[in-house]
């Protein structure tokens, strides 16, 4: 699925493309800038993401509020009743996110919890907190045990590819209206546990490995952000 959306952006780019030549070169006319064009802006890049995402609820989530938005551009309804069904939509999909997530929940997600639970009293772990900002923590032959890493409206970068490590450990991110990159070491085992309502966390680790000698636990939470887990791989 990786490979998928960078495809399906260059399509419909050159799709872009070849309309924008067409015009100027008189082969056809099609106006793209009709009534609630702009909306396109969400429905596309949703679309995308249904595709290519693994939450599905947030994708679908985007496509309806930007469906309504270009009714209501449309003149089908006024924008005051566009902006109370908008509501309802969210109310539902947070709510449908969090029926889901209960019910799904794996062993996974609970081998995660447990560790977190043994580990949580853990003083010497990191914390790196960031809003309407970014934050920077570079491990340089340091020993890891563990971080908490909030992103409110803002970045944080952990990057553990030249960290040592003597035990299990847990990393606790939170992102609202922000994204964490996390950078872990090859060789290292990663168990994720995610909580997020309209957002998520995506693994794109190139060597992911089942054989570690230590794992890290990541725990994240939070809405409309994410957290993304990276490798010395990953170009």
């Amino acid at each position: 699925m990786k490979q998928i959306k960078p495809i399906i952006w260059g399509i419909a780019i050159i799709t872009l493309g070849i309309i924008f030549g067409g015009n100027a070169l008189g082969l056809f006319t099609l106006d793209i800038f009709f009534d609630g064009w702009w909306t396109l802006f969400i429905i596309i890049p949703s679309l995308v993401s249904l595709i290519t995402d693994k939450d599905k609820i947030m994708s679908l989530g985007f496509i309806a509020v930007g469906v309504i938005l270009l009714l209501a551009a449309q003149n089908v309804f006024s924008y005051d009743v566009a902006w109370k069904v908008i509501l309802a939509v969210f109310l539902v999909a947070v709510g449908l996110s969090i029926i889901i997530k209960s019910i799904f929940h794996n062993k996974n997600d609970q081998e995660v919890a447990k560790k977190i639970e043994d580990l949580k009293n853990n003083k010497t772990m990191d914390s790196q907190f960031s809003a309407f900002s970014g934050s920077d923590r570079v491990y340089k032959d340091e020993i890891f045990n563990g971080a908490n890493l909030s992103a409110i409206f803002g970045g944080v970068n952990l990057d553990l590819r030249d960290a040592k490590f003597e035990k299990d450990t847990v990393i606790k991110a939170f992102a609202l209206f922000g994204g964490i990159d996390i950078k872990v070491p090859e060789g290292v085992k990663v168990k994720l546990k995610s909580g997020f309502i309209f957002g998520g966390i995506s693994d794109d680790r190139k060597s992911a490995t089942e054989k570690g000698k230590y794992t890290i636990y990541i725990d994240a939470t939070g809405g409309f952000g994410g957290v993304s887990i990276t490798d010395k791989a990953k170009k």
